[in-house]
């Protein structure tokens, strides 16, 4: 199978192209280079340019007609910088993929996988959840998406959700919980001098690219008082999107419906605490920490439930938290070889 993969040149994008070849597939890279490296396309087919360059998607499917599915994965994602540039956010995420859905319908092009995000949920309290399992989202619980980044995956689940049943366009979104680790290779991984994300913000710190790492909010109605996340391992989220473009119309024959929403998780919840207690485990050393109020836009957080990625996918995630933290840790090594800068 032959694969279009916006933003395939990102962390999460360029890890899947090699999960996708891996499994027998053909990955075709469409990216700007706004912030994913060249360096990670490899030697990949790939077309530097923007999602909504009609004619640009025009020729990519004149020069690959055996192109079967679309991996949507291009957008900007750090949510303090959407809460200070919601304009780019808005435009690059929403009115550019816009044109690219539009373009894909026209072209026959009819299968979209797109990367949403587990930021849409609303934050189940401890008392709230009624079932045991306090912070456990389902695909129907509601959603208060608080950040215009989170805002922007919502609008396009939406879109998807309304082209799919208007047009020959179908949709599977898959809302990510929170990808850590690297390529299994150590060839790719996160590519950002400071990451904004915690896994990449304590290598920092543990290699003293930082003075310390900082827990942005404590107060949080949680076990410890920190958010609460759901770590996957960015290798079995790959793995995930390779599943789904293979059962793509099998999973919506099942759903009887023209798209559907999965999660994709570990089915637990860590808290910013325990991840740090996990972290200096495995690196062998104490973290130096501090303390901050949240980053705007910053949620409690939440851990998915997994039943319907099990159920349609087949898939769970096969990684620990130890295995992403360690290899995070040996691309934190290897990232001057790969890109020429710590």
């Amino acid at each position: 199978m032959k694969v279009l993969v916006t933003g395939g040149a990102g962390y999460i994008g360029s890890i899947t192209c090699k999960a996708l070849e891996q499994a027998g597939h053909v990955p075709v890279v469409l990216d700007s280079l706004l912030t994913g490296p060249r360096a990670f396309v490899g030697d990949r087919v790939f077309y530097e340019g923007d999602i909504a360059d009609r004619s640009l998607l025009r020729r990519i499917a004149e020069e690959h007609p055996d192109l079967e599915a679309t991996i949507h994965m291009a957008a900007r994602i750090i949510v303090p910088e959407s809460v200070e540039q919601p304009y780019e956010y808005y435009r690059d995420n929403v009115a550019k993929s816009l044109e690219l859905f539009d373009e894909l319908d026209g072209l026959g092009l009819g299968r979209v996988l797109f990367s949403s995000s587990a930021s849409l949920y609303a934050t189940k309290g401890a008392d709230a959840s009624g079932d045991g399992q306090p912070f456990e989202v389902t695909e129907q619980d509601p959603l208060t998406p608080g950040s215009p980044y989170a805002r922007t995956k919502r609008m396009m689940e939406q879109v998807l959700e309304d082209m799919a049943a208007a047009t020959d366009l179908r949709a599977i979104i898959l809302r990510y919980f929170n990808p850590i680790g690297s390529d299994p290779d150590l060839e790719t991984g996160i590519y950002a001098r400071e990451p904004s994300h915690v896994l990449g913000q304590l290598v920092m710190a543990a290699r003293g690219q930082k003075d310390r790492f900082t827990i942005t909010g404590v107060e949080h109605p949680t076990r410890d008082g920190t958010g609460i996340r759901d770590y996957v391992h960015v290798w079995d989220l790959a793995r995930a999107h390779v599943r789904a473009v293979e059962r793509f119309d099998d999973v919506l024959a099942q759903e009887q419906a023209t798209s559907t929403v999965i999660n994709v998780g570990t089915g637990t919840g860590v808290t910013v605490r325990e991840l740090v207690a996990a972290f200096e485990v495995v690196f062998g050393e104490q973290v130096p920490l501090g303390e901050a109020p949240p980053r705007p836009g910053d949620a409690v957080g939440a851990f998915a439930n997994v039943d319907k990625a099990h159920r349609l996918l087949d898939w769970k995630a096969e990684l620990s938290l130890e295995d992403a933290i360690a290899s995070a840790l040996a691309w934190g090594e290897r990232r001057r070889e790969v890109l020429g800068y710590e």
